[in-house]
């Protein structure tokens, strides 16, 4: 078990609160020197506790990489969908700060095999999509103009919304980094019925009576900066009238669904949290 202040000071540097060197400093200081801290680096930045649960070439499913009008101009994502359903609501499935990658692909493929049309949208295709580099990509997303980014996810509802394999129902699931994004997706666009943020940053609570959607929000007990938001959002969703459900997840840390970091996944926290997800969109979205 990694110590818990090693992946509260992990979670700072990746949200970039502090640099590399600061970070550095201090996990020497938590580990006890500078050669533990090197020791302990590969096992936060490079785990994996499990493979891909649905592969790429899974026979059930027909992906493809798509392209579609946006903001900023044409936008990339990875697509997936069932062979054998006709007509199927739609997922936005929104990356962590990393970028689209492998992990979020195989999360599209999760959303694909529950019947949905699944989209994993790369909000960095302005900048020539996500690097391979996980390091790289969190320091492009932070220069994104998140006013532009939002209306650019709003323009991957629209395209899943009237997509000829759609119902016309559309939900947006985020993690992270994309939990603010599907927060924010629910008060701005008027194509999200249903919203599921994974312990992402709250949107002003004055916006909060412009969402028109069903929200199911997971938040992880351990995870105090985001966790900080929480009483203000509650009350306003409550004063305005929208419909949601809030989980919290005790013990579990930020990211704690992300099965590709040791560091922070959590098993039992993640399979409830998906559990809930799958039933609550089925629930808004198909019936």
């Amino acid at each position: 078990m990694i110590d818990k202040r090693v992946t509260e000071l992990y979670g700072r540097y990746t949200h970039k609160e502090i640099s590399r060197r600061q970070f550095l400093e201090k996990l020497a200081v938590v580990v006890g020197g500078v050669v533990a801290a090197y020791a302990v680096l590969p096992l936060l930045e490079n785990s994996v506790v499990q493979a891909e649960l649905i592969a790429e070439g899974d026979v059930r499913l027909t992906t493809q990489v798509v392209k579609f009008a946006a903001g900023s101009g044409q936008m990339s994502g990875y697509q997936a969908q069932s062979k054998n359903i006709a007509k199927m609501p739609g997922i936005l499935v929104v990356h962590e700060n990393r970028g689209l990658n492998p992990h979020i692909e195989d999360v599209a493929r999760r959303f694909a095999l529950e019947g949905f049309l699944a989209l994993a949208p790369d909000a960095l295709s302005s900048m020539g999509g996500s690097p391979a580099d996980p390091e790289q990509a969190i320091g492009m997303i932070k220069n994104l103009d998140m006013q532009e980014t939002v209306k650019n996810f709003a323009a991957a509802a629209a395209y899943l919304k009237t997509h000829p394999q759609s119902t016309g129902k559309v939900g947006v699931v985020g993690f992270c980094w994309g939990g603010a994004i599907a927060n924010y997706l629910a008060v701005q666009s008027a194509d999200i019925n249903a919203a599921v943020p994974y312990y992402g940053k709250q949107p002003p609570t004055e916006d909060v009576v412009k969402i028109k959607a069903a929200l199911l929000l997971h938040y992880a007990g351990l995870d105090e900066r985001i966790n900080q938001g929480i009483p203000e959002l509650k009350e306003a969703l409550v004063k305005n009238g929208v419909e949601h459900e809030l989980y919290m997840y005790e013990g579990a840390q930020h990211a704690f669904n992300n099965d590709t970091n040791a560091t922070r996944y959590n098993k039992q926290a993640a399979e409830l949290a998906w559990q809930r997800t799958i039933e609550f969109l089925k629930r808004k979205l198909k019936s």
